[in-house]
């Protein structure tokens, strides 16, 4: 038997626990992982570093109206595929399979809800549905929308979400910029107000007509902004751009938007911007009636009665 002999291991076997997949999400911003029970209750916001990750458009409408107030409208309201786009995959394809994935008929719902009791004309943005890009169907719902809060008299609110124009429904696509744009022309016309929410990302042809057309211009924290993005910019220009170029801090430096809200903070916000921007109702007849008085009774009128 040797003196200085070779300790013996035993080999144990250790089962590696199984962990559903779903119930963390990695915080892009600060690398934390975050529970997604957490997440969803704040609104898809990390709280530690304010971190706004997108948002589906019923759920952020759930988040903004009064509880049980919103009735959608135009629902079954979809694209065509009047071009006969082909590509790596046909356009008719692309728009059914964002059917599928996102249970939307397109990428914008609207319809009428109640902030603090007043009712508002709103439509939401989904990235989700092709980059909430705008075709035909998005530009008819957005300007349906305007023209609901001119026929009712409510103010408007628009969240945009949106990679620009779809480039599979051709000019079509582009003429609902100025469908859009004149639509809000007539708003302004009728004197009711306007706010645009932008959030991550806004872009070209959504942000060069309806989204910067508000009379209140609001932002999430963050977001990008602007119509060409970062990338094209610098290639074109052969020049660097600013820090935060396209940002919505960037932006509010620069005079673009007017305030810069955090998500959980927008009902809020919104339900008092209309406070100050909508008159209150007046009554139906601003005449005074006088109360009647009893005419003093006569010797005549006394005998009358007998």
């Amino acid at each position: 038997m040797a003196i200085f002999g070779k300790p013996k291991y035993s080999t144990v076997n250790v089962k590696k626990r199984d962990i559903p997949k779903g119930l963390w999400t990695k915080c892009p911003k600060s690398g934390e992982m975050v529970y997604n029970n957490d997440l969803e209750k704040n609104l898809m916001v990390v709280q530690n570093s304010g971190y706004h990750f997108p948002f589906p458009a019923d759920k952020r409408i759930a988040s903004l109206v009064d509880k049980g107030t919103f009735v959608e409208e135009d629902r079954k309201l979809a694209s065509k595929d009047p071009l006969k786009f082909k590509g790596v995959a046909a356009y008719a394809q692309k728009l059914k399979d964002n059917k599928e994935k996102t249970g939307l008929q397109d990428a914008v719902v609207s319809g009428i809800g109640e902030m603090g009791g007043r009712k508002v004309s709103l439509a939401v943005m989904d990235f989700r549905f092709l980059g909430a890009s705008m075709g035909s169907a998005v530009g008819e719902k957005i300007a349906r929308a305007i023209e609901r809060a001119i026929e009712k008299n409510i103010p408007l609110v628009i969240v945009s979400a949106s990679g620009g124009a779809r480039m599979y429904e051709g000019i079509l696509s582009l003429m609902q910029m100025a469908k859009t744009s004149a639509a809000l022309a007539r708003l302004s016309k009728a004197k009711l107000p306007y706010v645009s929410v932008l959030t991550n990302p806004t872009m070209a042809g959504v942000m060069a007509s309806f989204a910067s057309l508000g009379d209140i211009i609001l932002s999430e924290p963050r977001a990008l902004v602007g119509f060409a993005g970062p990338r094209v910019i610098k290639e074109t220009t052969l020049r660097e751009l600013p820090e935060g170029f396209q940002t919505a801090e960037f932006l509010l430096e620069h005079g673009l938007i007017d305030q810069i809200v955090p998500r959980n903070e927008l009902r809020n916000r919104l339900i008092s911007l209309f406070d100050l921007l909508v008159p209150a109702a007046k009554p139906k007849s601003s005449k005074r009636v006088k109360p009647k008085t009893a005419k003093p009774k006569t010797a005549k009128s006394r005998a009358a009665q007998k």
